[in-house]
């Protein structure tokens, strides 16, 4: 089963760097999309009637902001958009779908960096999650959540860690969250459970020849329940071609796909 997770930063302008050809030759299993910044009623068939894919969406009710969209090559038993909070709903952060035993989920978790009022939005969606996320352990499923957490876990996950210990994104308190999310929680990093490595980013900033030079901050995930760890074989970063400030993230896993 091979699952992909990229940040488009605008759905459009993805399209035009030639995401879609991309993504059809990948032959992916699920494809999670995040920050699509395009409603539905806006997208022509390109977006919405990828050959061999169902497509799903969850719009943002503010015009060219967040959203999230999932391409499925099977149709899933149920789709679920939202989690049922007004407030993170209107944002369209959250896909869900179901296969069997399986939940796949595209999430854009809030980024704090415009400023105090919307870190402390972060901390409220985080504190929130949580209890999402306990309510998915007790669950007979498994589940993998693709997407943009807007967090750099530990300091081999950016480059610049030390300029960055007081920037949203790299706070010790959205740090400490992924600790209990990996931690406490059981939930598993999949890129981290066969690459150990270091320079593996996710994000590059748009400044200072940052891509270039390969300033970058691994903030996109396949957040895994502990079920599947064994299962995941392998895990790439691409960067060949740029369809937006994001790259995509792939994981495959010894899982049988409907």
């Amino acid at each position: 089963m091979k699952i992909i997770t990229i940040n488009v930063n605008g759905i459009r302008a993805a399209a035009k760097k030639g995401f879609f050809e991309w993504m059809q030759a990948q032959q992916a299993d699920v494809v999670c999309v995040q920050e699509t910044k395009a409603q539905l009623h806006v997208l022509g068939t390109e977006f919405t009637q990828q050959d061999g894919y169902h497509a799903y969406f969850h719009d943002a009710e503010k015009k060219g902001y967040s959203g999230v969209a999932m391409y499925c090559r099977a149709e899933p038993d149920r789709v679920e958009a939202g989690v049922g909070w007004p407030d993170f709903d209107s944002e369209g952060r959250y896909l869900r779908v179901d296969f069997g035993k399986l939940s796949v989920i595209s999430l854009y978790l809030p980024s704090g960096t415009s400023g105090e009022a919307r870190q402390a939005i972060k901390y409220d969606v985080m504190a929130r999650f949580t209890e999402l996320l306990k309510d998915f352990r007790r669950r007979r499923r498994q589940f993998i959540i693709c997407g943009d957490w807007n967090i750099a876990h530990k300091e081999i996950d950016l480059k610049n860690w030390r300029g960055n210990q007081k920037n949203s994104g790299f706070l010790p308190e959205e740090r400490a969250w992924l600790d209990e999310v990996f931690g406490p929680l059981g939930f598993v990093d999949a890129f981290r459970v066969v690459n150990q490595g270091a320079e593996h980013y996710t994000w590059w900033s748009n400044r200072g020849q940052a891509w270039a030079r390969n300033v970058g901050w691994r903030i996109d995930y396949q957040v895994i329940t502990p079920g599947l760890k064994a299962l995941v074989r392998n895990a790439s970063i691409y960067k060949d071609q740029r369809f937006s400030d994001h790259a995509p993230l792939t994981v495959c896993y010894e899982y049988p796909f409907p």
